[in-house]
Protein backbone atom coordinates (compact mmCIF):
# COMPACT_ATOMS: atom_id res chain seq x y z
CA UNK A 1 0.00 0.00 0.00
CA UNK A 2 2.87 2.38 0.75
CA UNK A 3 4.22 1.93 -2.77
CA UNK A 4 0.82 2.71 -4.26
CA UNK A 5 0.52 5.89 -2.19
CA UNK A 6 4.10 6.88 -3.06
CA UNK A 7 3.37 6.42 -6.77
CA UNK A 8 0.23 8.54 -6.44
CA UNK A 9 2.08 11.31 -4.59
CA UNK A 10 4.72 11.37 -7.29
CA UNK A 11 2.08 11.77 -10.03
CA UNK A 12 0.19 14.45 -8.13
CA UNK A 13 3.43 16.36 -7.56
CA UNK A 14 4.16 16.33 -11.28
CA UNK A 15 0.64 17.54 -12.07
CA UNK A 16 0.90 20.33 -9.50
CA UNK A 17 4.22 21.57 -10.89
CA UNK A 18 3.08 21.60 -14.54
CA UNK A 19 0.92 24.65 -15.28
CA UNK A 20 -0.14 23.27 -18.67
CA UNK A 21 -1.36 20.04 -17.13
CA UNK A 22 -3.24 21.96 -14.45
CA UNK A 23 -4.96 24.01 -17.15
CA UNK A 24 -5.80 20.84 -19.06
CA UNK A 25 -7.08 19.17 -15.91
CA UNK A 26 -9.11 21.92 -14.26
CA UNK A 27 -9.91 24.77 -16.67
CA UNK A 28 -10.32 23.24 -20.12
CA UNK A 29 -13.02 20.72 -19.07
CA UNK A 30 -15.18 23.53 -17.71
CA UNK A 31 -14.70 25.54 -20.91
CA UNK A 32 -15.80 22.54 -22.96
CA UNK A 33 -18.79 21.95 -20.70
CA UNK A 34 -19.87 25.57 -21.06
CA UNK A 35 -19.44 25.45 -24.85
CA UNK A 36 -21.54 22.30 -24.99
CA UNK A 37 -24.34 24.06 -23.17
CA UNK A 38 -24.14 27.10 -25.43
CA UNK A 39 -23.63 25.43 -28.81
CA UNK A 40 -25.89 22.40 -28.44
CA UNK A 41 -29.55 23.36 -28.45
CA UNK A 42 -32.49 21.16 -29.37
CA UNK A 43 -34.96 24.03 -29.32
CA UNK A 44 -36.12 25.11 -32.78
CA UNK A 45 -36.95 28.80 -32.79
CA UNK A 46 -36.77 31.92 -34.96
CA UNK A 47 -37.18 29.86 -38.15
CA UNK A 48 -37.67 32.20 -41.15
CA UNK A 49 -40.83 31.56 -43.14
CA UNK A 50 -42.75 33.33 -45.90
CA UNK A 51 -46.52 33.59 -46.23
CA UNK A 52 -48.35 33.93 -49.53
CA UNK A 53 -51.92 35.09 -48.89
CA UNK A 54 -54.01 34.48 -52.01
CA UNK A 55 -57.30 35.18 -50.24
CA UNK A 56 -56.60 38.61 -48.71
CA UNK A 57 -59.53 38.34 -46.31
CA UNK A 58 -59.99 39.03 -42.62
CA UNK A 59 -59.68 35.33 -41.82
CA UNK A 60 -56.55 34.86 -43.89
CA UNK A 61 -54.89 37.88 -42.28
CA UNK A 62 -55.81 36.56 -38.82
CA UNK A 63 -54.31 33.21 -39.79
CA UNK A 64 -51.12 34.90 -40.92
CA UNK A 65 -50.97 36.83 -37.63
CA UNK A 66 -51.17 33.51 -35.77
CA UNK A 67 -47.87 32.52 -37.39
CA UNK A 68 -46.28 35.84 -36.45
CA UNK A 69 -47.15 35.36 -32.78
CA UNK A 70 -45.19 32.13 -32.36
CA UNK A 71 -41.63 31.90 -31.04
CA UNK A 72 -40.78 29.10 -33.43
CA UNK A 73 -41.31 31.01 -36.66
CA UNK A 74 -40.27 34.43 -37.93
CA UNK A 75 -42.19 35.74 -40.92
CA UNK A 76 -40.04 37.42 -43.59
CA UNK A 77 -41.29 39.44 -46.53
CA UNK A 78 -42.06 37.73 -49.81
CA UNK A 79 -41.53 39.70 -53.01
CA UNK A 80 -44.56 40.73 -55.05
CA UNK A 81 -43.51 38.67 -58.05
CA UNK A 82 -41.73 35.95 -56.07
CA UNK A 83 -43.01 32.44 -55.57
CA UNK A 84 -42.68 30.70 -52.17
CA UNK A 85 -40.55 27.96 -53.71
CA UNK A 86 -38.06 30.59 -54.89
CA UNK A 87 -37.65 31.83 -51.31
CA UNK A 88 -36.84 28.25 -50.26
CA UNK A 89 -34.36 27.87 -53.12
CA UNK A 90 -32.52 31.07 -52.19
CA UNK A 91 -32.36 30.10 -48.53
CA UNK A 92 -34.32 33.15 -47.45
CA UNK A 93 -36.92 30.96 -45.73
CA UNK A 94 -37.02 27.48 -44.27
CA UNK A 95 -40.76 27.07 -44.80
CA UNK A 96 -43.54 28.65 -46.85
CA UNK A 97 -47.25 28.98 -46.08
CA UNK A 98 -49.64 29.32 -49.03
CA UNK A 99 -53.15 30.43 -48.06
CA UNK A 100 -55.53 29.49 -50.94
CA UNK A 101 -58.29 31.47 -52.57
CA UNK A 102 -61.69 31.39 -50.85
CA UNK A 103 -60.06 30.55 -47.50
CA UNK A 104 -62.56 32.65 -45.53
CA UNK A 105 -65.58 31.45 -47.54
CA UNK A 106 -64.72 27.77 -47.06
CA UNK A 107 -64.01 28.29 -43.37
CA UNK A 108 -67.37 29.97 -42.74
CA UNK A 109 -69.20 27.23 -44.67
CA UNK A 110 -67.47 24.49 -42.71
CA UNK A 111 -65.68 23.21 -45.79
CA UNK A 112 -62.07 22.12 -45.14
CA UNK A 113 -59.65 24.80 -46.32
CA UNK A 114 -56.40 23.19 -47.45
CA UNK A 115 -53.39 25.36 -46.61
CA UNK A 116 -50.18 24.36 -48.34
CA UNK A 117 -47.09 24.20 -46.13
CA UNK A 118 -43.73 23.81 -47.85
CA UNK A 119 -40.91 22.77 -45.51
CA UNK A 120 -37.19 22.70 -46.27
CA UNK A 121 -36.23 19.15 -45.27
CA UNK A 122 -32.47 19.56 -45.70
CA UNK A 123 -32.25 19.08 -41.94
CA UNK A 124 -34.67 16.22 -41.35
CA UNK A 125 -34.95 16.70 -37.57
CA UNK A 126 -35.65 20.42 -37.85
CA UNK A 127 -38.16 19.73 -40.64
CA UNK A 128 -40.10 17.31 -38.42
CA UNK A 129 -40.18 19.84 -35.59
CA UNK A 130 -41.35 22.59 -37.95
CA UNK A 131 -44.06 20.35 -39.37
CA UNK A 132 -45.37 19.51 -35.92
CA UNK A 133 -45.37 23.15 -34.84
CA UNK A 134 -47.08 24.15 -38.09
CA UNK A 135 -49.94 21.77 -37.43
CA UNK A 136 -50.11 23.13 -33.88
CA UNK A 137 -50.46 26.70 -35.14
CA UNK A 138 -53.24 25.71 -37.52
CA UNK A 139 -55.10 23.72 -34.86
CA UNK A 140 -54.84 26.58 -32.35
CA UNK A 141 -56.15 29.08 -34.91
CA UNK A 142 -59.03 26.78 -35.82
CA UNK A 143 -60.07 26.45 -32.18
CA UNK A 144 -59.80 30.18 -31.57
CA UNK A 145 -62.03 30.90 -34.57
CA UNK A 146 -64.32 27.96 -33.80
CA UNK A 147 -63.89 26.67 -37.31
CA UNK A 148 -64.33 23.05 -36.30
CA UNK A 149 -66.64 21.32 -33.85
CA UNK A 150 -64.99 20.32 -30.58
CA UNK A 151 -63.76 16.75 -30.45
CA UNK A 152 -65.56 14.33 -28.12
CA UNK A 153 -62.20 13.66 -26.38
CA UNK A 154 -60.00 16.60 -25.49
CA UNK A 155 -56.51 15.30 -24.64
CA UNK A 156 -54.26 17.56 -22.60
CA UNK A 157 -50.58 16.71 -22.23
CA UNK A 158 -48.76 17.38 -18.98
CA UNK A 159 -44.96 17.51 -19.16
CA UNK A 160 -43.07 16.09 -16.18
CA UNK A 161 -39.51 16.75 -14.99
CA UNK A 162 -38.85 19.39 -17.66
CA UNK A 163 -42.18 21.18 -18.16
CA UNK A 164 -40.62 24.12 -19.98
CA UNK A 165 -38.83 21.78 -22.42
CA UNK A 166 -35.58 23.61 -21.74
CA UNK A 167 -32.90 22.02 -23.94
CA UNK A 168 -30.14 23.06 -21.51
CA UNK A 169 -31.65 20.80 -18.86
CA UNK A 170 -31.33 17.96 -21.36
CA UNK A 171 -27.92 18.83 -22.77
CA UNK A 172 -26.28 19.84 -19.49
CA UNK A 173 -26.12 16.43 -17.76
CA UNK A 174 -25.12 14.74 -21.02
CA UNK A 175 -22.33 17.22 -21.71
CA UNK A 176 -21.21 16.82 -18.11
CA UNK A 177 -20.77 13.07 -18.65
CA UNK A 178 -19.08 13.31 -22.06
CA UNK A 179 -16.58 15.88 -20.76
CA UNK A 180 -15.20 13.32 -18.31
CA UNK A 181 -14.89 10.79 -21.11
CA UNK A 182 -12.09 12.95 -22.53
CA UNK A 183 -9.96 14.69 -19.92
CA UNK A 184 -9.35 12.15 -17.09
CA UNK A 185 -8.37 9.36 -19.52
CA UNK A 186 -6.31 11.84 -21.54
CA UNK A 187 -4.24 12.84 -18.52
CA UNK A 188 -3.71 9.24 -17.45
CA UNK A 189 -2.81 8.11 -20.97
CA UNK A 190 -0.31 10.94 -21.41
CA UNK A 191 1.38 10.14 -18.10
CA UNK A 192 1.98 6.50 -19.00
CA UNK A 193 2.76 7.00 -22.68
CA UNK A 194 5.27 9.75 -21.84
CA UNK A 195 7.21 7.34 -19.63
CA UNK A 196 7.17 4.76 -22.41
CA UNK A 197 8.21 7.31 -25.03
CA UNK A 198 11.05 8.72 -22.93
CA UNK A 199 12.10 5.21 -21.80
CA UNK A 200 11.86 6.19 -18.14
CA UNK A 201 9.52 3.26 -17.67
CA UNK A 202 12.62 1.06 -17.65
CA UNK A 203 13.22 2.32 -14.12
CA UNK A 204 9.88 0.79 -13.17
CA UNK A 205 10.86 -2.56 -14.68
CA UNK A 206 14.11 -2.66 -12.73
CA UNK A 207 12.58 -1.49 -9.44
CA UNK A 208 10.86 -3.57 -6.81
CA UNK A 209 7.41 -2.08 -7.51
CA UNK A 210 5.01 -4.49 -9.17
CA UNK A 211 2.85 -3.79 -12.20
CA UNK A 212 -0.24 -3.91 -10.00
CA UNK A 213 1.14 -1.32 -7.57
CA UNK A 214 2.39 0.88 -10.40
CA UNK A 215 -0.98 0.94 -12.18
CA UNK A 216 -3.01 1.35 -9.01
CA UNK A 217 -0.82 4.30 -8.01
CA UNK A 218 -1.38 5.96 -11.38
CA UNK A 219 -5.10 5.25 -11.25
CA UNK A 220 -5.49 6.63 -7.74
CA UNK A 221 -3.62 9.84 -8.58
CA UNK A 222 -5.61 10.70 -11.67
CA UNK A 223 -8.85 9.57 -10.04
CA UNK A 224 -8.25 12.22 -7.39
CA UNK A 225 -7.61 14.79 -10.11
CA UNK A 226 -10.84 13.68 -11.81
CA UNK A 227 -12.75 14.12 -8.54
CA UNK A 228 -11.55 17.73 -8.40
CA UNK A 229 -12.63 18.20 -12.03
CA UNK A 230 -16.02 16.72 -11.13
CA UNK A 231 -16.50 19.06 -8.17
CA UNK A 232 -15.79 22.10 -10.33
CA UNK A 233 -18.08 20.73 -13.05
CA UNK A 234 -20.97 20.37 -10.59
CA UNK A 235 -20.51 24.05 -9.80
CA UNK A 236 -20.71 24.87 -13.51
CA UNK A 237 -23.94 22.86 -13.77
CA UNK A 238 -25.41 24.81 -10.87
CA UNK A 239 -24.40 28.34 -11.86
CA UNK A 240 -24.49 28.08 -15.66
CA UNK A 241 -27.19 25.46 -16.32
CA UNK A 242 -29.26 26.05 -13.19
CA UNK A 243 -29.21 22.35 -12.29
CA UNK A 244 -29.04 20.78 -8.85
CA UNK A 245 -29.80 17.41 -7.33
CA UNK A 246 -33.42 16.32 -7.16
CA UNK A 247 -34.29 13.41 -4.93
CA UNK A 248 -31.67 11.12 -3.41
CA UNK A 249 -28.12 12.07 -4.59
CA UNK A 250 -26.41 8.93 -3.28
CA UNK A 251 -26.86 6.88 -6.50
CA UNK A 252 -25.23 9.68 -8.44
CA UNK A 253 -22.33 9.93 -5.99
CA UNK A 254 -21.77 6.17 -6.02
CA UNK A 255 -21.98 6.10 -9.81
CA UNK A 256 -19.54 9.02 -10.03
CA UNK A 257 -16.92 7.04 -8.10
CA UNK A 258 -17.29 4.16 -10.55
CA UNK A 259 -17.46 6.35 -13.65
CA UNK A 260 -14.34 8.36 -12.85
CA UNK A 261 -12.51 5.13 -12.05
CA UNK A 262 -13.69 3.70 -15.36
CA UNK A 263 -12.51 6.75 -17.33
CA UNK A 264 -9.10 6.82 -15.65
CA UNK A 265 -8.72 3.06 -16.11
CA UNK A 266 -9.39 3.50 -19.82
CA UNK A 267 -6.63 6.09 -20.01
CA UNK A 268 -4.27 3.82 -18.08
CA UNK A 269 -5.02 1.00 -20.51
CA UNK A 270 -4.34 3.23 -23.52
CA UNK A 271 -1.15 4.65 -22.04
CA UNK A 272 0.25 1.24 -21.14
CA UNK A 273 -0.47 -0.11 -24.62
CA UNK A 274 0.71 2.91 -26.68
CA UNK A 275 4.18 4.28 -25.75
CA UNK A 276 3.69 7.39 -27.89
CA UNK A 277 1.98 10.55 -26.66
CA UNK A 278 0.58 11.66 -30.02
CA UNK A 279 -0.87 8.22 -30.73
CA UNK A 280 -2.28 7.99 -27.20
CA UNK A 281 -4.05 11.33 -27.63
CA UNK A 282 -5.62 10.17 -30.88
CA UNK A 283 -6.73 6.90 -29.30
CA UNK A 284 -8.42 8.68 -26.41
CA UNK A 285 -10.06 11.21 -28.71
CA UNK A 286 -11.33 8.73 -31.29
CA UNK A 287 -12.14 5.70 -29.19
CA UNK A 288 -13.08 7.42 -25.96
CA UNK A 289 -14.51 10.84 -26.70
CA UNK A 290 -15.96 10.32 -30.19
CA UNK A 291 -17.74 7.11 -29.26
CA UNK A 292 -19.05 8.75 -26.11
CA UNK A 293 -20.34 11.66 -28.16
CA UNK A 294 -22.07 9.55 -30.80
CA UNK A 295 -23.13 6.36 -29.00
CA UNK A 296 -24.08 7.53 -25.52
CA UNK A 297 -27.47 9.16 -26.05
CA UNK A 298 -26.11 12.68 -25.62
CA UNK A 299 -28.21 14.17 -28.42
CA UNK A 300 -30.48 11.39 -29.69
CA UNK A 301 -31.77 8.26 -27.92
CA UNK A 302 -29.67 5.10 -28.06
CA UNK A 303 -32.74 3.29 -29.39
CA UNK A 304 -32.49 5.38 -32.58
CA UNK A 305 -28.98 4.10 -33.34
CA UNK A 306 -28.98 1.41 -36.06
CA UNK A 307 -29.08 -2.06 -34.54
CA UNK A 308 -25.92 -3.08 -36.38
CA UNK A 309 -23.80 -0.75 -34.23
CA UNK A 310 -26.09 -0.21 -31.24
CA UNK A 311 -24.45 -3.08 -29.36
CA UNK A 312 -21.23 -1.04 -29.14
CA UNK A 313 -22.98 1.46 -26.88
CA UNK A 314 -23.18 -1.18 -24.13
CA UNK A 315 -19.40 -0.85 -23.75
CA UNK A 316 -19.43 2.98 -23.70
CA UNK A 317 -19.29 4.15 -20.06
CA UNK A 318 -20.72 7.59 -20.87
CA UNK A 319 -23.99 5.96 -21.90
CA UNK A 320 -24.63 4.82 -18.33
CA UNK A 321 -23.39 7.99 -16.67
CA UNK A 322 -25.60 10.18 -18.86
CA UNK A 323 -28.61 8.18 -17.71
CA UNK A 324 -27.43 8.53 -14.13
CA UNK A 325 -26.82 12.29 -14.44
CA UNK A 326 -30.20 12.99 -16.01
CA UNK A 327 -31.87 11.02 -13.27
CA UNK A 328 -29.96 12.92 -10.58
CA UNK A 329 -30.50 16.43 -11.96
CA UNK A 330 -33.88 16.15 -13.71
CA UNK A 331 -35.96 13.09 -12.86
CA UNK A 332 -34.94 12.05 -9.34
CA UNK A 333 -35.86 8.37 -9.61
CA UNK A 334 -33.18 7.32 -7.13
CA UNK A 335 -31.86 3.82 -6.51
CA UNK A 336 -34.89 1.92 -7.93
CA UNK A 337 -34.29 3.52 -11.34
CA UNK A 338 -30.47 3.41 -11.61
CA UNK A 339 -29.27 0.86 -9.05
CA UNK A 340 -27.38 -1.20 -11.66
CA UNK A 341 -25.32 1.62 -13.17
CA UNK A 342 -22.56 1.92 -10.50
CA UNK A 343 -21.92 -1.82 -10.73
CA UNK A 344 -21.81 -1.83 -14.54
CA UNK A 345 -19.36 1.07 -14.61
CA UNK A 346 -17.16 -0.54 -11.97
CA UNK A 347 -17.13 -3.76 -13.98
CA UNK A 348 -16.09 -1.98 -17.19
CA UNK A 349 -13.36 -0.12 -15.31
CA UNK A 350 -11.99 -3.34 -13.82
CA UNK A 351 -11.81 -4.84 -17.32
CA UNK A 352 -9.79 -1.84 -18.54
CA UNK A 353 -7.44 -2.07 -15.57
CA UNK A 354 -7.03 -5.83 -16.00
CA UNK A 355 -6.02 -5.38 -19.64
CA UNK A 356 -3.45 -2.75 -18.63
CA UNK A 357 -2.12 -5.00 -15.85
CA UNK A 358 -1.67 -7.93 -18.22
CA UNK A 359 0.22 -5.67 -20.61
CA UNK A 360 2.52 -4.24 -17.95
CA UNK A 361 3.07 -7.62 -16.31
CA UNK A 362 4.10 -9.17 -19.64
CA UNK A 363 6.46 -6.28 -20.35
CA UNK A 364 8.07 -6.59 -16.93
CA UNK A 365 8.59 -10.31 -17.35
CA UNK A 366 10.08 -9.89 -20.84
CA UNK A 367 12.41 -7.15 -19.58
Amino acid sequence: MKRIVAQSRKELTQVRRDALVLFLALVLPQILLTLFGTALSLTVKDVPIVIQDLDQSAYSRAYADAWRQTLTFRVVDLGLDEQPSEALDRGVARAAIVIPHHFERDALRGVPADVQILVDATDANTANVMRGNAFGVSATFARSQRLVAPLPIDAEARLWYNPGRDSMRFVGPGAFAVTFALFPPLLAALALSREGEQKTVIQVYTSSISAREYLLGKTLAFWLVAVLQWAIGVGVLYFFFGLWFVGDPTPFLAGTVSYLFCCVAFGVMVGSAIPNQAAAIQAVQIVGFLMSFLLSGLIFPVANIPASIRWISYFVPARYYIELSRDAFIRGGGWPAVWHIPFVLAGIGLVFLLIAWKRMRRMQVSA
